[in-house]
């Protein structure tokens, strides 16, 4: 399924050299760079790092400690799915990642609910990991604006990484580009792909939920 083929490129620039290399070797430190004309390109050469490259993705994300205690989602408030509309639409707007997507990831991960904390550390609406968090360069994954710009900008990464592919792009926010890169799919995790039909569910029922443009004269 290729819902989102019709996205526009965001401003990431991925070569097919590195790109090929992080495919075949997906167990490497993964380096950001940024040209002299502001474009992003990542490699996972081992000399990286020492031409200035920053860590991106790391071969393995540490374990967490468990310095973080489990929080179910509990705001049954209907305003909880209209309180956060200007961030999404605004976050949405900036990454060219549909709304109606970003409301799915959000319902799916945290029922709107900023304080949500699940028993792996994920954290805030969109649930992000730690590690997540840090790469999207949020700050307080507990700040629902915060939260959400550095979810909706993973989304646009894992879109533009799988050339929109709708279905590969909710299985990595799931379970890590990694992952669906070394099993060349979505993975055969039951979590993920159980997650992947719910996501795509509230997608579309989002979708169908959206104003329609006037029709053109």
């Amino acid at each position: 399924m290729s819902l989102v083929r019709h996205l526009p490129p965001f401003s990431l620039a991925l070569s097919a050299l590195a790109l090929s290399s992080w495919a075949s070797v997906a167990q490497a430190d993964i380096y950001k760079f940024v040209d002299k004309d502001g474009t992003v390109h990542f490699s996972n050469q081992p000399g990286a790092k020492q031409q200035g490259g920053q860590v991106y993705l790391k071969t393995r994300e540490k374990k967490h400690r468990g310095d973080f205690t489990p929080f179910a989602p509990s705001d049954v408030s209907p305003e909880r799915f209209s309180r956060h509309d200007d961030t999404i639409r605004q976050a949405a707007t900036l990454y060219q990642i549909p709304e109606a997507l970003v409301r799915a990831v959000i319902m799916v991960e945290s029922n709107f609910d900023p304080r949500a904390v699940s028993h792996a550390g994920a954290q805030g609406l969109m649930q992000l990991m730690p590690a997540t968090a840090s790469r999207m360069e949020v700050r307080d994954s507990f700040d629902p604006r915060e939260n959400i710009f550095g979810g909706v900008r993973y989304l646009r990464i894992l879109a533009n990484l799988f050339n929109g592919d709708l279905e590969l792009t909710i299985a990595g926010y799931n379970a890590g580009e990694g992952a669906v890169m070394r099993h060349g799919g979505i993975p055969p995790y039951e979590e993920t792909q159980d997650y992947v039909v719910k996501v795509l569910t509230y997608y579309r029922r989002f979708a169908a939920a959206q104003p329609q443009p006037p029709p053109e004269r």
